[in-house]
């Protein structure tokens, strides 16, 4: 039956695709690649697709595709599924009026592949095609975009979580995505009614911690850039126009061999990486040459590196000549170029725009201790936002308005902290663990409640702990098969030990889409090679050393293979195989993890953890350990640096510096006060303070740890007596009432992008009568500044003994509004350590959450301090 309607499926598309082109431009080429790559494959159960009837244009496409497709998604998804991508792809360039004006190589590249990051693949495409087709259709290909963005507002909002990025489906089920997400769910939207899309990302800002990603759409021969699911008026408008106009870089990966007029900054087998920094920024080319003691070039790998989240984070890579050369294009600021070949090191700081030629010694090498400061300057900024009218504006604010009701109203659907209490009655179980769990599932609450809802209530318990062992982000996209598959067949001997939620029963291993192999594992692997491998892991671990080939070619960006898929292909990178030894491991139960701080997989005997070393497979390996340990001297606002915001940590291997993950609330305090155990050898310890103007005062710290001994350091956090320097954090999504809209909302809507003052203020007292007749007489520097000053009272009642009346002059640009519950009062006085209840409280902070500046209770001249601080900004 299922042959059968796959005939007809592809007898009407060869008569909606009659028009096509019988073969693309450049087909030649990438015909070729598919020919050597189905050659790779000893089993042809995944090129079976091939053999079906096919029309010429669906052929080439599929070739296409099978060419350079990372091999978890050719052995993850059927044929089956890539054909039907295949046939919306070509539907949409068939039907839409933009269509046979894409050429090909924009289609192949950028409307075809149906990935655009590390996501689960799914049905969208089509979904999307049939929802939005007629709503685009009489629109201009650039006004079709703007109505595409304006759609996937309506469906989902910017919300921060972890870095595995959700499929498109899962993201409107969820309603909220961080950029990551909702680039990708909207350039996979553009994809579907057939405008060629990418995602843009900076790896991290220059002059601030974190990173972003956002769309370019091809409109009639040129790219516009704009934020995803954040409607704009017009095109190359976005919040983040003026921070990209000081990035170092920016790029986008392209799915196969592209050959478009942008630098390419690398290619392999599936991708081509390419630089698009100068679509943003002022852009300069610097030559790196890396030479050994004697000077002889060196052909070595070159990290250019970002300061950002307390490390030096590796940009890209690159790989030198044979004369030791390789250059880059970024954005006009300060880089660390870092150089390494077999072992041995060397770096070197560089403004790209003032230094042209670089040169990189390798001269350092294991036991290097050397303690450096450098100051990090970041490209200006250039604001180059395009003119939009009055008009334009208004129109544009009241869809959004709109499109947040109909995705609150959504949102309003899902079950409420009431409904769940009502189930945990039901099932007999604690009331705030169920509450928390529906919460959290957002749209995926069904799945969660049909689970529970099934399981004998013997278990259900034991069904909620493996639950909350799983990400919050599980919870919103797990589907039922998985959770039955995982807890069905999972190995219950052991269940009383304190590590056998968390190393057993929990489906999560790393950054891998969950899937459903329990079952599968029980029935390739015998009962009495389970057995086997239970009673000595080793065995488990020279199996997989034995049987399991390591190769990343045809994964370079190390999406993640299934432990299905690596079981049936015997070929898979590094990263997918660690996953499959700990899946197939949990299956059997065998405690096991990927320790998320050192990345190195592990199995448990007896309560230790035994490093698992695929290339010495014959003999259990426990690394030798050290301590390291750090002194700090607290400052007035930081008395206990945290990690990834002001400091980390990474281990030297090989000549690279690798970022050890430590859990995002750790800090001085939780790791290096009192010494750290890590693994014997070379580490770095990079700090940094960031300053008002983007720049950083950072120091190195090269240290050797030896086996059985401490080695000791000191934690330097540079601080400046001349320039404003952040000093603080501080959550500028929090919420507070505005007085004037009667509207609960976040200051960052209120605020926007940028710097802005926020003012704590007790109605009628002395200091903040004080306050507000201090920033009087600054009213038009206010006012030119432009950015809001958000005044903010306890509750309402105390809003309501403030007389506006009394302060003439006032700037215009004062939003008025109240705390909720004290949220935001809390907050500061917690992050600033801050040891009086007095109000007013003042900070001057940004909306990439750095506070710079803070006043509290009564001071004189708080209208002069505020402008000195607004004008170093």
């Amino acid at each position: 039956m299922k042959r059968r309607i796959h005939g007809v499926i592809i007898a009407i598309c060869s008569m909606i695709f009659i028009s096509c082109n019988s073969s693309f431009e450049g087909s030649d080429i990438f015909k070729k690649d598919f020919e050597e790559r189905s050659e790779l494959f000893s089993n042809t159960e995944y090129f079976s697709i091939f053999e079906e009837e096919l029309t010429d244009p669906q052929r080439e496409a599929m070739q296409f595709l099978y060419a350079y497709m990372p091999s978890p998604d050719i052995t993850d998804y059927s044929g089956e599924f890539h054909l039907n991508n295949v046939n919306y792809a070509l539907k949409a360039r068939a039907e839409m009026p933009w269509g046979k004006n894409v050429p090909d190589r924009e289609f192949l590249h950028f409307v075809l592949p149906p990935r655009v990051n590390n996501e689960n693949l799914d049905e969208c495409r089509a979904i999307f095609y049939e929802e939005l087709k007629d709503r685009i259709s009489n629109l201009s290909m650039y006004d079709a975009v703007l109505e595409v963005n304006h759609w996937c507002h309506e469906k989902v909002t910017y919300t921060p979580s972890d870095g595995r990025t959700s499929s498109p489906l899962a993201t409107i089920r969820t309603a909220h995505g961080r950029c990551g997400e909702e680039s990708t769910f909207t350039v996979a939207a553009l994809r579907a009614v057939g405008i060629p899309a990418r995602q843009i990302y900076t790896p991290r800002w220059a002059h601030t911690d974190s990173n972003h990603a956002w769309v370019e759409a091809w409109v009639d021969g040129k790219w516009y850039f704009f934020g995803a699911c954040e409607p704009s008026p017009v095109l190359n408008m976005g919040w983040f126009n003026a921070p990209a106009s000081r990035v170092l870089l920016t790029n986008t990966y392209v799915f196969g061999k592209y050959q478009g007029p942008e630098e390419v900054l690398c290619q392999d087998a599936c991708y081509t990486e390419v630089n698009v920094t100068a679509n943003y920024a002022p852009t300069a080319t610097t030559k790196v040459q890396v030479v050994d003691t004697n000077g002889n070039p060196v052909n070595a790998t070159v990290e250019f590196k970002i300061y950002n989240m307390g490390e030096f984070y590796t940009a890209v890579n690159k790989e030198c000549d044979n004369n030791g050369y390789v250059s880059l294009t970024s954005g006009l600021g300060d880089m660390i170029a870092w150089a390494s070949k077999d072992g041995l090191f060397g770096f070197a700081k560089f403004t790209a725009g003032k230094d042209s030629d670089v040169k990189v010694v390798l001269d350092k090498s294991s036991g290097y201790s050397e303690a450096i400061s450098l100051d990090i300057i970041p490209p200006v900024e250039n604001n180059n936002t395009p003119e939009v009218t009055a008009d334009q504006t208004a129109y544009n604010d009241k869809r959004f308005a709109q499109e947040d009701s109909i995705r609150n109203a959504y949102v309003a659907t899902f079950p409420t902290d009431n409904d769940a209490v009502a189930l945990a009655e039901k099932w007999g179980v604690d009331k705030l663990q169920i509450v928390t769990l529906i919460k959290q599932s957002r749209g995926n609450y069904q799945t969660i409640i049909t689970f529970l809802d099934n399981c004998p209530q013997e278990l259900r318990n034991r069904a909620i702990s493996m639950l909350f062992c799983m990400s919050e982000k599980d919870r919103r996209d797990v589907s039922l098969d998985v959770l039955n598959d995982h807890f069905a067949a999972v190995v219950l001997e052991g269940n009383d030990k304190p590590y056998f939620d968390q190393y057993v029963l929990n489906p999560r291993v790393s950054n891998e889409m969950l899937t459903p192999y329990r079952s599968f594992f029980a029935e390739v692997i015998t009962t009495d090679e389970a057995m086997q491998y239970r009673a000595n892991p080793q065995e488990w671990v020279k199996w997989c050393s034995e049987n399991i080939v390591v190769d990343s070619k045809w994964n370079p960006r190390q999406f993640c293979m299934s432990p299905r898929g690596v079981w049936n292909l015997r070929t898979t990178d590094a990263h997918s195989r660690d996953i499959f030894f700990v899946s197939a491991a949990r299956s059997m139960g065998i405690p096991a993890r990927i320790d998320e701080v050192t990345g190195k997989t592990q199995y448990m005997v007896k309560g230790s953890w035994i490093d698992v070393e695929f290339e010495t497979a014959t003999q259990e390996t426990t690394a030798p350990q050290g301590t390291l340990q750090a002194d700090y001297k607290p400052s007035t606002y930081l008395d206990n640096p945290r990690y990834y915001a002001h400091f980390a940590i990474s281990k030297i291997e090989n000549g690279s510096a690798q970022l050890q993950n430590y859990p995002e609330d750790a800090s001085w305090q939780s790791i290096l006060r009192d010494g750290a155990k890590v693994d014997t050898g070379d580490y770095l310890i990079t700090s940094g303070t960031r300053m008002a103007n983007g720049g950083v005062l950072a120091h190195m710290q090269f240290v050797e740890v030896k086996e059985g001994e401490t080695s000791r350091i000191e934690l330097n956090m540079r601080e400046s007596q001349d320039q404003l320097q952040v000093i603080g954090s501080f959550n500028s999504e929090n919420l507070y009432n505005n007085l004037t809209t009667g509207a609960t909302t976040t200051l960052l809507s209120s605020t926007g992008r940028g710097y802005y003052v926020l003012a704590l203020i007790d109605p009628n007292s002395e200091p903040t009568n004080h306050f507000l007749r201090d920033i009087a007489p600054y009213k038009d520097t206010f006012d030119k500044w432009g950015q809001k000053i958000v005044m903010l009272f306890a509750d309402k009642e105390s809003a309501t003994r403030f007389k506006a009346n009394d302060f003439a002059n006032l700037p215009s640009t004062i939003v008025w509004g109240t705390d909720i519950n004290g949220t935001i009062y809390n907050e500061i006085v917690a992050n600033m350590k801050l040891k009086s209840p007095n109000r007013p409280i003042i900070i001057v902070a940004d909306t990439f959450n750095r506070i710079v500046f803070i006043s509290q209770g009564y001071s004189i001249g708080l209208g002069e301090q505020l402008v000195k601080v607004i004008h170093q900004l």
